[in-house]
């Protein structure tokens, strides 16, 4: 496999005008627009119309994870307002375990006016259910990204809140800094794929953003075998491209989880899917070369399968796909574990070989992002010819914008 390491980011810039960027989703999500994208060619359509795009009996895969209302203000009594926005789980580390502790848990996080809290502890009480509890926070270690910052809360009657119930009532959600607002009431639902379930993400995977239980059904009728699996959408995923080569850009890490009956239904579509997202394809990918490690090493943890940044460029990857998925559900069995969770950091750019996903649905991306690079691997270098139609008939671009259907 080519390596990309030198690759200019800035063979991957088209302009974009701000009035190009949606900031507010449409009121029939299915409406949007939908570019097809087929063997080289361009046409479009609306969205509630994809099923028909799709051969029968695929295996399509989406990403159930919900976004956390994940910003927290606190204002000293100086006055200063400092903000505190919960990147990942410190303690205990568990995505599922830290929304139900009932006195204290630790993020790491990134502080918006840290300047102003070299000390002490922040403190804010609000009412949970008709109950009194104050918040407090506290900052630990310092992160190369972030800080460590230790949280204790308790309510005035003594009874258990969780971590979740606080959020719920405080906490804000972080819609795209590029829509240049604030959060509204109505983001709390738009900005949530209809069959998000598991909390955990700080950005929506905005491909999914536009099914509706119409499509679903829709894809169903059609004979599309749909699975599941969960990645959290980190803040890295705005982050932006700072080196002219993209070897010097570090990729943040994401946390996965995928049942074994999830990649039991892959071995039996032949190790292939439809990816809904770049987060879906992320996942999906990073399974085959979780698999390759197996094969050569069936005793690793779940932690010693994160996929670096590299790997795939680095490593001879001749296994056939269905014997690596394998290699994981024996791991699995072995292991008495119904979900893989592992971690990723792998980039997908030109010179990445695709295992796994055979069609694609995502949204329109930044200039100069991985995710556009992502999707240049995906379309075998075709991606302006793409984004020239979109940009030509008038498609809304970015997280609440259009959407497309990749076929290459």
């Amino acid at each position: 496999m080519k390596n990309p390491r030198t690759i200019h980011i800035s063979d991957y810039n088209y302009d974009l005008a701000d009035e190009r960027i949606a900031k507010f989703p449409l009121a029939q999500r299915d409406s949007s627009k939908l570019l097809v994208y087929r063997h080289g060619e361009v046409s479009h359509t609306t969205f509630c119309n994809l099923p028909q795009y799709l051969p029968q009996g695929a295996l399509m895969i989406f990403n159930n994870t919900k976004v956390i209302q994940a910003r927290i203000h606190f204002r000293k009594s100086t006055g200063a307002l400092i903000e505190v926005f919960l990147l990942e789980p410190a303690q205990p580390a568990d995505y599922e375990q830290v929304f139900q502790t009932f006195s204290h848990c630790s993020w790491l996080c990134l502080v918006g006016n840290l300047k102003k809290w070299k000390e002490g502890t922040l403190e804010r009480t609000f009412d949970v259910n008709g109950k009194a509890v104050t918040l407090k926070a506290e900052r630990g270690e310092e992160h190369p990204t972030s800080h460590r910052i230790n949280f204790e809360w308790y309510a005035d009657d003594g009874s258990k809140v969780s971590f979740a119930e606080i959020l719920d009532v405080v906490g804000e959600l972080p819609i795209p800094p590029y829509l240049n607002r604030k959060t509204e009431e109505s983001d709390k639902s738009t900005y949530q794929t209809v069959y998000s379930k598991i909390k955990g993400s700080v950005a929506a995977p905005t491909a999914g953003l536009h099914f509706t239980s119409a499509v679903l059904e829709a894809l169903e009728a059609h004979g599309i075998d749909r699975e599941e699996l969960t990645l959290h959408v980190g803040a890295g995923t705005f982050k932006p491209v700072k080196s002219e080569q993209i070897e010097g850009h570090e990729m943040h890490t994401e946390y996965v989880a995928v049942s074994r009956g999830t990649i039991e239904k892959l071995i039996a579509h032949e190790g292939s899917a439809i990816a809904v997202g770049t987060t879906s394809v992320r996942t999906l990918e990073s399974l085959y070369y979780m698999g390759l490690r197996l094969s050569k090493n069936p005793n690793l943890t779940e932690d010693e399968l994160h996929i670096d940044q590299w790997e795939p460029y680095e490593v001879e990857a001749s296994l056939p796909v269905v014997d690596s998925l394998r290699c994981i559900v024996d791991y699995m069995e072995r292991n008495n574990i119904s979900t893989l969770h592992s971690s990723t950091q792998i980039i997908i750019a030109p010179g990445y070989e695709y295992k796994i996903v055979k069609m694609l649905v995502t949204n329109f991306h930044q200039p100069q992002s991985t995710l556009l690079l992502l999707v240049s691997a995906f379309v075998n270098g075709d991606w302006r010819k793409i984004y020239d139609y979109a940009l030509a008939n008038d498609f809304r671009f970015l997280s609440y914008g259009d959407s497309s259907l990749l076929i290459p």
